[in-house]
This record gives C-alpha cells, sequence and structure tokens, in this order.
C-alpha cells in the first residue's frame, strides 16, 4: 500500500487541523512563563533607568554639597592690561595695585658665525661629551644630555634638548646666508630660572655654547634678561617670577600684562554661583520625581476589567522605588543644628505637596543667601561629612547606587529569576514538542489503520457484489 501523503486522508477525517488545534492548545502553556519573562524584563529596564536618573541628581547634589560654592566672589579691575579673576576663600575688598616691572624668561644665544646648521661644531676625535644646563634653585637638577659627535651641530643640539622637555627649549635662527644662531629659552620667567650652559668633556663645543652669566668673545650672550615681576598691592611691595599672581592678596589671581599704576581691583561677594548650583539641584530632584512617576505610573480600570492598563509603569507598587522615594524626601529637615535655617522652606524652597516636586522662591533665596549665606551653606551642606541636607543625600544616594546596594540585589534577584523562567521556557518547550510528536505518531497509526480497514471493507463489497451478480 502506498504511504499517505497527508495527515487525515487515509482515514478521510481532519486530523491534520485536529492536529494543528491541539499544537496551539499546548504551546499556550508558554503564555504564562513568557508574560512572566517580558514583565521582568521591563522592570530590569526600569532599574536601569532608575539608577541613570539618580546618577544625575547625584551630580547636581556633588556640585551644590560644596562649601566653596558659597564663598564665590567675582573681581573687577580698572585696567585691561591687568586682569583679574578670584577663587573660593578671596576676601571682599578693594585694591589699589600698582606694577613697576614684568616677569621675563631668560634668552641666550650663540654668538659665532656658524654656516650651517647640520655641520657638526664639537671635538670630532671626541666620542661622548654632555651638556649641562643648570636653573638652579628653580630646577631641582640641572639638565644633562648625552651628545653623540653628530649631535653637536645647531639642529642636533636643539632637538636633544626640546626632546628632553626640561624647562628650556632651542630653536634656530637664521641671519642670513651661511650665518645661523642656537637660540636657547627658558620655558618659565623670573630669576629662578637663569640659565648657565656648559659642555662637559668637549673643550670645542662648550667654546661655543658655554654661557656662566658672563659673556665672551665667540660663546653665547644674552638676548633677554631673566626678571622677577615688581608690584605693590595697597603699598605692600610684592616680587614674583610670573606674570601671574595667584596670592597676593589670597584668593585673587592677578595676570599683569604691562607696567601700570594705580589701578584699582575690586573684591565682592557673588550669590550666583550658589544660586545656580541649588537651581540645578532643585531641577534634578524635580527630574527625579518625573522618573519615579513614569516607573510607577498607574491608570485604573473598569470594574470588572479582565486586565490593568498596560500603560502602567514597570515599577508599579515596587519598594525599592518607594524606599527611595521616602528616604529622599526624609532628609529636607536634616540641617546642620548651627544653622539659623531649619528647613528649605526657610529659605525659599518649597515642596508641591500634590507632586512631590520642589519650587524656589526667587526673592526669598535672594534674601537668605544675601542676609546668612553661612546659614544656608550649613543647612544644604554642613559640616560637609555627616551633617547638612546634600551631605546626607550624597551618602544615601551612594548607598542606593552600591553594588550591594538595594537597586543592585533588585536587578540580581530579578536575572536569577529570569534565568529560572528561561529553564521552564526550555522544559516547557520540550514538553510540548515532545506530546505533539506522540499526537502526530497516533493520528498516523490511526490514518493508516482506518485506511487499510476501509481498503477492506472496500475489497470485501466487491467480492459480495460479484458473488451476487454470479447467484443471480
Amino acid at each position: 500500500m502506498a504511504s499517505i501523503s497527508s495527515l487525515g486522508i487515509g482515514a478521510n477525517l481532519p486530523l491534520d487541523t485536529l492536529l494543528t488545534n491541539l499544537t496551539t492548545a499546548e504551546k499556550a502553556r508558554l503564555t504564562p512563563i513568557t508574560q512572566q519573562q517580558s514583565a521582568n524584563t521591563a522592570r530590569l529596564t526600569a532599574y536601569g533607568t532608575l539608577k541613570s536618573a539618580l546618577e544625575k541628581f547625584q551630580t547636581a547634589n556633588a556640585t551644590l554639597n560644596n562649601a566653596d560654592v558659597f564663598k564665590s566672589t567675582t573681581a573687577s579691575s580698572s585696567s585691561a592690561d591687568l586682569t583679574v579673576s578670584t577663587s573660593a576663600g578671596a576676601a571682599p575688598g578693594r585694591y589699589t595695585i600698582s606694577v613697576t616691572q614684568l616677569a621675563q624668561a631668560q634668552s641666550l644665544t650663540t654668538t659665532k658665525d656658524i654656516a650651517s646648521s647640520k655641520t657638526a661644531q664639537g671635538d670630532t676625535s671626541v666620542t661622548e661629551r654632555k651638556l649641562v644646563i643648570n636653573q638652579q634653585p628653580g630646577r631641582e637638577k640641572p639638565l644633562e644630555i648625552t651628545l653623540t659627535s653628530e649631535q653637536t651641530s645647531l639642529e642636533g643640539m636643539r632637538d636633544a634638548i626640546n626632546n628632553a622637555d626640561s624647562g628650556v627649549s632651542a630653536s634656530i635662527v637664521k641671519l642670513k646666508d651661511e650665518k645661523y644662531q642656537l637660540v636657547l629659552t627658558s620655558t618659565d620667567s623670573g630669576l629662578d630660572n637663569k640659565m648657565t650652559v656648559s659642555v662637559e668633556g668637549d673643550d670645542t663645543l662648550n667654546a661655543v655654547i658655554g654661557y656662566d652669566g658672563t659673556e665672551k668673545a665667540g660663546g653665547i650672550k644674552q638676548l633677554v634678561e631673566a626678571k622677577n615681576a615688581l608690584l605693590t598691592v595697597n603699598n605692600i611691595a610684592i616680587e614674583r617670577g610670573s606674570n601671574t599672581i595667584t596670592d597676593a592678596p589670597e584668593g585673587v589671581t592677578l595676570t599683569l600684562s604691562k607696567e601700570v599704576s594705580n589701578v584699582t581691583v575690586s573684591v565682592q561677594k557673588s550669590n550666583e554661583q550658589s544660586k545656580a548650583a541649588i537651581k540645578g539641584w532643585v531641577d534634578a530632584y524635580n527630574s527625579l520625581i518625573d522618573t519615579f512617576n513614569s516607573l510607577t505610573k498607574y491608570t485604573a480600570v473598569d470594574a470588572g476589567a479582565d486586565a490593568q492598563d498596560n500603560s502602567n509603569g514597570a515599577l508599579l507598587g515596587d519598594t525599592v522605588v518607594r524606599s527611595i522615594q521616602t528616604g529622599l524626601r526624609g532628609l529636607f529637615t536634616q540641617g546642620d543644628g548651627a544653622s539659623a535655617y531649619k528647613t528649605l522652606t526657610e529659605i525659599g524652597i518649597t515642596s508641591d505637596g500634590a507632586t512631590g516636586k520642589l519650587k524656589i522662591d526667587d526673592t526669598k533665596l535672594n534674601k537668605a543667601l544675601t542676609e546668612n549665606s553661612s546659614s544656608v551653606r550649613l543647612l544644604l551642606v554642613g559640616d560637609g561629612k555627616e551633617t547638612g541636607i546634600t551631605t546626607k543625600m550624597a551618602s544615601n544616594i551612594k548607598e542606593y547606587l552600591a553594588d550591594d546596594g538595594i537597586i543592585d540585589s533588585a536587578q540580581d534577584s530579578i536575572n536569577a529569576t529570569l534565568k529560572k523562567l528561561t529553564k521552564q521556557y526550555l522544559a516547557t518547550s520540550e514538553s510540548i514538542d515532545a506530546t505533539v510528536a506522540r499526537y502526530k505518531a497516533q493520528f498516523t497509526q490511526l490514518d493508516t489503520m482506518m485506511s487499510k480497514l476501509n481498503s477492506t471493507s472496500s475489497y470485501l463489497s466487491q467480492q459480495f457484489t460479484a458473488m451476487s451478480n454470479s447467484s443471480s
């Protein structure tokens, strides 16, 4: 008998359709597993979003959690030839400054007529010599460079000095055809960086480039003298090796570009940096609230509905989110006990009871910063170690984001669940395949048997018919 090409043909029954329906019914066993996988994957992604939002707030909190923010100042100068800037700790005040001398970096040049920058200038019978450039006390150790004979050319010495990158730069100047000079310049200005140059082991080269502070025929001469900056600040004489002065007065940076007389520099307290930090902190907190709301969103459904709205947040009812929300909100009154302000409301930062978001009353905040910025600092920053709202928030957020923190632990639990669900899915899928294969084998046997029975029935009918015709 020929084999059956399509299930059900032999039995003349819809076995193929029946097998398909049974297969669909069996695969429905996978639906609860895939639903759990989707839900847990969504929660895992949501925790990642929560972590990212906390990290952004952590950055804004760190900016505000800095006492120097409340000590910022601004400075102005009456002359463009003397610019000024300030850093934390600068005392407000007014200063009269005169500059009688700018700092200069020393520059030296060879004086011997050298026809080619590539020609060796040392004693060719010497195999090794040492070029020594001393800038003490500006440098702890002199610059020592070992030169081969080829490196005693102007180009060779220039490259060797520049490659050493040690406080001295070298360049070649072409005066005219067949006349070159090597110029050495101290990287830093001031008397402490004056140079002496010598060559050990090669008197010929030493005669070309040696310099002990005095000019000698055929050797090196000074192009630019090393000088310190000389100035007075409120008639106090100041001397520095640089034209950028950072400690006279302390916290104020003066940049000198010309000699000037009686320039007025004013340093004033500024609240702009602290206000910007507070605004950034409030904005970041409100953004974090938006993330909380999105992750825990709930949409009510009609009574009798079969399922919740699919737009609900992945962390709806999640204890981790609720714990973080409650923890951060509870710190709003945790300022330093020494502060005159005990709550954010007293400095103009209020919380909306409906949304939980913060709002700034600019007038009230400006008044608090102007009249008592130290108490605002104590409320928000405290001692920077244990007290202050942002200090305690920094500690809490660090714990939330730690490798063994509540978010990480929740993610680990979800990953473990997903692994179990994957194993369960594979086992169920194998079971389904085995069941469907068994159904198919049984249906095939039924189809084959029915086909045989039908053939037998047809044969017997033919025989009975033939016998009946014969009797007639």
